[in-house]
């Protein structure tokens, strides 16, 4: 939706149809029952790399490596949206099991292994963990807030 405001066109009347995920999404491209699909990268690395989908533009700030389309900045859409993922817990786990937990995350993020699997994925390393994940959740929250109750959806 952000990407029809952002274009001049009232995201009320875009035909939004959501997916559960890359798996679903696929077959929809792939018979063009789409016009066109929002999603991560590297969920269609090898149908990118086969010329089976064609990227017309990526959403992160930067170009991606190995994809040959513009970032929506540089095709003249002032947009700018990254999709991340995070790894959770309950909100009452205690503090030396949040620790431990981080601790982990920080030892698996310095291996040449995280390196690995952010290049064969396609995907740009933002890891953060701790006080610091809580107020981008925050934050990000606040930002989905703003636009669905902007578009009157919320």
């Amino acid at each position: 939706m952000q990407l029809a405001q952002a274009v001049g066109i009232d995201p009320t009347k875009v035909n939004f149809v959501s997916y559960d995920g890359g798996g679903d999404l696929l077959p929809a491209i792939l018979g063009s029952k789409l016009g066109f699909a929002t999603s991560g990268a590297g969920e269609f690395k090898d149908q990118i790399e086969t010329g089976e989908i064609r990227v017309l533009a990526v959403s992160s700030e930067k170009p991606v490596e190995g994809i040959d389309a513009p970032t929506l900045t540089d095709a003249g859409i002032d947009l700018v949206f990254t999709n991340w993922r995070g790894i959770v817990a309950p909100p009452k786990i205690d503090d030396a099991d949040r620790d431990a937990w981080i601790s982990a995350l920080e030892a698996m993020h310095d291996t040449p292994e995280w390196d690995a699997a952010l290049t064969k994925n396609g995907w740009t390393d933002a890891f953060i963990t701790g006080d610091e994940f809580g107020t981008f959740l925050t934050e990000q929250d606040k930002r989905v807030a703003d636009v669905l109750t902007e578009l009157g959806l919320a």
